[in-house]
């Protein structure tokens, strides 16, 4: 699929859903798998745009990539952001607590790792890349 590059603001939520389920739907995948992703992709877009960009005061565009082949969908954020590496977030430790004891924030983080079949984050230069794979075929 050819790459979709939208603002940094929240009005690109519903362009990077549809371009998701667009691929989601391209791969072949089911209804779970395919929300599972949107939900992934969702989770991180908005953590980009809200903390990465708003809230540092920073303007930038997010890049989305799709790619499928014979075994699975990988698919590719890019953004200029701050630097952010989500997989540090995977494992919140206060999970088992009441609500009221938990640390505000994180649990996006970790159902969007967990939704999907591989996490993967990488710095470049000045670029943050979050991968999300899914298997396409599960036996």
């Amino acid at each position: 699929m050819e790459p979709l590059t939208v603002p940094g603001t929240l009005d690109s939520l519903k362009p990077i859903a549809e371009y998701v389920m667009a691929a989601a739907a391209a791969a072949g995948l089911d209804k779970k798998a395919s929300y599972n992703l949107r939900l992934a992709v969702d989770e991180i877009a908005t953590n980009v745009i809200i903390h990465g960009y708003e809230e540092a005061g920073r303007d930038g565009n997010l890049v989305l990539q799709a790619e499928i082949d014979d075994r699975v969908l990988k698919f590719t954020v890019e953004d200029t952001a701050t630097f952010f590496d989500a997989t540090q977030k995977a494992d919140p430790d206060d999970l088992d607590l009441p609500l009221e004891k938990r640390q505000i924030g994180g649990l996006g983080v970790y159902l969007a790792i967990k939704g999907v079949d591989k996490f993967l984050y990488e710095r470049s230069g000045d670029r943050n890349r979050t991968i999300f794979i899914v298997n396409r075929f599960t036996s």
